[in-house]
């Protein structure tokens, strides 16, 4: 429950202000920096205490002193070591203040509700949350609808108008509106789905994954024709040739970048609380699966402050994951929640996701190659660490302020725990512009390049330009800035002149690490993580089709609770370039 004390503003920090760089600044004052009613911007150190002030006071509830976790929170985030997710940086210590990222709401087979769903749609997304949905119960396109005689247009009919709701509500906002879709691979509308995307101005603020099932892939295997089932009857009403099917989606994926695959049957086998029912849907990114009208609040380790020598100074991140998740249970008690039907699902397992960012800064700065086996073995041993000491954090907050409601009839209690605070723990996200705030690589992504254009909310393009390696090629003298020059171009170091193999195998980019590199990268997390991960596999232009049914039939063998894959230029607005490129008169938009 929120704290009814008024809350005095935090006197300024005696530490050194956190070191922004310009591109930060620019996105903090674009998004994040309250304007006051004089006109002036808060400055990142005030937004910073608004924020740790907001989030301590919960603790009050529980007889611990906000004071003290305030300055414990601060200290994180001057530091740049833990941030919480956007809405909580822009909301927190508002009146109202809504700071969750994540939502999934229900979409049932009727009018009114979905027409109610989407005015939540509308509030959630005017506070910088984003929401994933579930389609599958909407009977299929040319189904009778009893009430009218007519018949139904389809649920891609109403993804187009959820579509065009979130682009009508993002003008106004500081966030770019965010939506995953996901249908069931037996819903008799999935091609429809599945190629949605090749017009290209269709579904424009939605990602789209086919729900998987175990029953989809063992008729793939066999290749035995598989069924499709009317959602408002339960009956089958036709078949398909799964091949056939799985090469559709390839197709697609490998054209536009969508449809990604999200495996329900393996999420549901990690459910935390299937008595409460089974998840159909994610958050838009895919990192939280989530049951109706919950939501979530996400925050980041940021891993390229915890390099030590050769290793990870493992007591120090140990340290800022206990106080993390602290932060992220405190969110939830000091949010302010759209509807009721959210505040309830929320606080009935109070799901935080406390995951990771600056995993490339981290291996380049000990030295280990993003595509190595070592890289693997260190990505693991960090997720390892993080799930452990995250969930000990949370049963030691159980114990303390007591467990999560549903948490008597959970995997929690039946693994033997006395207690937990938190349905779930640890995700990872993609960390889009937190990851800028910090300085460093989003999520467990490699470098997508080392020098790029990011075009941003309204279209401003910021040019980035790594500064790790920037500073390496700068001390190599007149040879290193020739390298650098190249850099701009190529985006890469590897085969400059000039540049030694050992650095340059430090700083592998993107489109030069195999996507088995990358699938695997995302199974050394997901071995560990209480929900998903996101992590995109990245594929050079002239990638082929099959590369993109390899990823996805690798992902499917490592046990992934989703996958997604993007081959560089095959859709327009994407999220990074190279800076080159963006100077070229042909060049396309790139996305965010």
């Amino acid at each position: 429950m929120r704290s009814s004390a008024v809350i005095r503003p935090m006197e300024t920090s005696s530490r050194e202000p956190p070191s922004f760089s310009e591109n930060a600044l620019i996105v903090l004052r674009e998004r994040y920096l309250r304007r006051a009613e004089d006109g002036r911007l808060e400055e990142p150190g005030a937004m910073l205490r608004r924020v740790v002030q907001a989030i301590a006071e919960p603790s009050r509830t529980y007889g611990e002193s906000p004071e003290f976790w305030a300055e414990r929170f601060l200290a994180r985030m001057e530091r740049l070591e833990f941030l919480p997710n956007s809405p909580t940086l822009m909301n927190a210590g508002l009146a109202g203040g809504q700071l969750a990222a994540c939502f999934v709401l229900p979409v049932e087979d009727d009018l009114d509700s979905i027409f109610a769903t989407l005015a939540l749609v509308a509030r959630i997304h005017q506070t910088g949350g984003g929401t994933g949905f579930s389609f599958s119960s909407l009977r299929p396109r040319g189904d009778r609808v009893r009430s009218t005689g007519g018949v139904s247009s389809g649920p891609l009919s109403f993804m187009d108008v959820f579509d065009y709701t979130t682009r009508v509500i993002r003008a106004g906002g500081r966030r770019r509106g965010a939506n995953m879709a996901v249908l069931r691979v037996d819903h008799p509308d999935i091609e429809e789905f599945v190629q949605a995307k090749r017009v290209s101005t269709r579904l424009q603020n939605f990602n789209l994954s086919v729900g998987v099932t175990d029953g989809f892939f063992a008729a793939f295997d066999r290749g035995e024709p598989f069924r499709l089932k009317n959602p408002r009857t339960g009956q089958a009403v036709g078949s398909v040739d799964p091949v056939k099917l799985f090469e559709m989606i390839v197709e697609s994926a490998w054209t536009t970048g969508d449809p990604g695959l999200v495996f329900l049957d393996e999420i549901n086998r990690h459910n935390p609380t299937p008595a409460l029912g089974s998840i159909e849907a994610t958050n838009p990114c895919g990192e939280q699966p989530l049951l109706p009208y919950e939501s979530c609040t996400l925050g980041s380790i940021n891993l390229a402050r915890f390099a030590a020598g050769k290793d990870v100074d493992w007591p120090r991140l140990k340290g800022a994951i206990r106080d993390a998740v602290v932060f992220l249970d405190n969110v939830i008690d000091a949010n302010s929640y759209p509807v009721v039907e959210i505040a309830e699902a929320t606080r009935r397992t109070r799901k935080i996701g406390l995951g990771v960012m600056g995993l490339a800064d981290l291996l380049a700065d000990i030295g280990i190659a993003y595509d190595s086996e070592q890289a693997l073995t260190t990505g693991g041993r960090i997720a390892e660490f993080l799930g452990s000491t995250a969930r000990e954090a949370s049963r030691d907050l159980g114990l303390k302020r007591g467990s999560f409601p549903a948490f008597d009839a959970s995997v929690w209690r039946a693994a033997g725990y006395a207690a937990m605070r938190n349905a779930t723990v640890t995700c990872v996200a993609p960390t889009g512009t937190i990851s800028m705030i910090a300085g460093v690589t989003g999520g467990i992504e490699p470098f997508f390049a080392l020098a790029t254009v990011r075009r941003v909310l309204d279209g401003k393009r910021l040019v980035e330009v790594n500064a790790a390696i920037e500073r390496e090629l700068r001390a190599l003298g007149p040879s290193g800035e020739a390298a650098l020059r190249a850099l701009h171009e190529r985006g890469s170091i590897r085969g400059v002149a000039g540049v030694s193999q050992e650095l340059s195998r430090r700083f592998p980019v993107a489109l030069e690490i195999a996507p088995s590199m990358h699938v695997r990268m995302q199974a050394a997390f997901q071995q560990y993580a209480d929900a998903a991960v996101s992590k995109t596999v990245n594929l050079p232009p002239d990638a082929s089709p099959e590369a993109v049914r390899e990823v996805y039939l690798l992902a499917r063998r490592l046990k992934l609770k989703g996958v997604t894959v993007y081959r560089y230029g095959s859709r327009t607005g994407q999220v990074l370039s190279l800076v080159e490129e963006q100077a070229r008169p042909d060049c396309r938009e790139c996305a965010v």
